[in-house]
């Protein structure tokens, strides 16, 4: 496991903040609380596919070839790869086209991701992305979507704040494990906190 994290410290360390190996690790440490719930779910293969969850992120690459010699290079079975890179494909939002979670690995990475893209750490990341991309803090004049198709959803430069409301603010309603939806609620009431004086001072 050393070694993996080691190698993918440095394909992480090219993204920006928001997806950095920063991430990992907290989506690591969400991964872990959750597995305590989940004495069932296979371990080995969440800690990998959390480590390994972002290499192939659409929003950095359009390949997969990282993550494939990645996964062939692991000391595990082909079941068991072949069980990872199903925890991977179903870990994407989508913008509301996910793949179904259809095992307790895939719902634990997935609920672990989503933990680390809300509440506070998920509002700095959110305008980490969102500098990075040359997006607009906040837009006024900008209606939050809906029923948005995956490509629609990647391809609108909207602003930071309009993403809290096509994406961040439905991810607690969408976790699927018990101590996932525990942890997600303080995480959201924060960002609901958070926009409300937001509008006060922006005059909204």
């Amino acid at each position: 496991m050393d070694y993996l994290m080691s190698k993918v410290s440095e394909i992480y360390a090219k993204f920006d903040a928001s997806h950095d190996f920063q991430h990992i690790e907290r989506v690591y440490q969400n991964a872990l609380a959750i597995l305590h719930t989940e004495p069932t779910a296979d371990a080995e293969v969440v800690k990998i596919a959390v480590l390994l969850h972002d290499v192939s992120d659409k929003k950095y690459t359009d390949s997969k070839e990282q993550e494939e010699q990645l996964i062939a290079e692991l000391p595990v079975s082909e079941e068991k790869k072949q069980h990872i890179r199903d925890c991977i494909a179903q870990v994407s939002f989508n913008g509301g086209n996910e793949l179904e979670a259809t095992s307790m690995e895939a719902k634990i990475v997935r609920d672990a991701d989503r933990l680390d893209a809300i509440g506070a750490i998920g509002i700095a990341r959110t305008f980490a992305y969102g500098g990075a991309k040359g997006r607009k803090l906040y837009d006024k004049d900008e209606e939050a979507r809906i029923n948005m198709s995956e490509s629609e959803y990647r391809q609108k430069n909207t602003s930071s704040v309009t993403h809290f409301y096509e994406k961040l603010l439905l991810l607690k309603d969408l976790m699927v494990t018990e101590k996932g939806k525990q942890m997600a609620l303080e995480r959201h009431q924060f960002m609901e906190s958070f926009l409300k004086q937001l509008q006060h001072e922006i005059g909204q």
